[in-house]
């Protein structure tokens, strides 16, 4: 009797289980409280044939504002406009550099003036100084270089420009070039 109860029972619970197997295509989602079946809610999918969402900015993604730039109205003219003031300590070495200049002792004056050029850097009278220690010294290649380049610092200042081109006809006479003179000299009465 126990054997035919246990078999009975094992055929129905495997009757049971293939039933289960056997049961069509379908969704595996039961609705809550075992009504009407209905369609469950479709799956998230990775295509994009749906419109897209507006994108979400994060902070560190947003793009920067332009920053505000405020307008600066000096008075005073910049040192392009003027040329750049010597410092006392400036002015002390060149003065110290006239001096070995008078003296004969042009490497001291050079020494000096180049010390003034890293204390005052864009001053053209340091340049125009160092230009005539150089033609002293009998480089008028060096002394016609440190002139352009005082005549690009002089700015508007007519005093310190009209005194570079006739530094710079002169050391251009003095190296041969007679028509370079004449234009510098020319630039300098212009002034």
């Amino acid at each position: 009797m126990k054997v035919s109860v246990l078999t009975r029972a094992g055929a129905l619970g495997a009757f049971l289980a293939l039933a289960g197997c056997a049961s069509g295509p379908g969704s595996i989602y039961v609705p809550i409280g075992g009504g009407e079946q209905t369609r469950a809610p479709e799956p998230p999918r990775t295509s994009t044939s749906e419109p897209e969402e507006a994108p979400v900015w994060r902070k560190s993604e947003q793009p920067e504002e332009p920053a505000v730039v405020e307008e600066r109205r000096d008075t005073a003219p910049s040192y392009q406009d003027s040329g750049e003031r010597l410092s006392p300590a400036a002015q002390s070495l060149v003065s110290e550099a006239d001096n070995l200049l008078a003296q004969g002792n042009t490497s001291g004056a050079i020494s000096r003036l180049e010390r003034a050029q890293r204390i005052a850097p864009r001053s053209a009278e340091v340049y125009f100084k160092l230009s005539e220690a150089y033609v002293a010294a009998g480089q008028l290649g060096s002394a016609e270089q440190f002139t352009l380049k005082g005549l690009s610092l002089a700015g508007d200042n007519t005093r310190l420009q009209r005194a570079g081109w006739l530094l710079l006809a002169d050391i251009r006479r003095a190296r041969g070039n007679v028509a370079g003179a004449d234009q510098a000299e020319a630039r300098a009465a212009a002034l």
